[in-house]
């Protein structure tokens, strides 16, 4: 949220990025996918995918919670998405 003339702005849905960050061959990380997908096509989001295998940083971070679901680069939730709560972090 943006701080203006001293009121909370929501951002636009559309101004967010999604991140998944899962691996090949994870059935979680799949229905993760699937969830994200469907939300930012409803909602204007942009979303991409970050391979913790490719990513020593990441794997350090996130590999027991896999897959992770950022907003704006902060964590929103791991193992399952809930399209619900993802859509009302995403302002829609």
């Amino acid at each position: 949220m943006d701080v203006m003339f001293g009121r909370t702005k929501k951002k636009d849905a559309a101004s967010r990025t999604v991140t998944l960050i899962g691996k090949p061959g994870c059935h979680l990380c799949d229905d993760a996918r699937a969830v994200i997908e469907a939300v930012c096509a409803e909602t204007g989001a942009r979303w991409e995918e970050r391979d913790i295998t490719l990513d020593e940083e990441l794997h350090r971070a996130y590999w027991e919670q896999i897959p992770v679901v950022l907003i704006d680069g902060e964590q929103h939730t791991f193992w399952r998405v809930d399209p619900q709560r993802l859509r009302r972090e995403l302002g829609a």
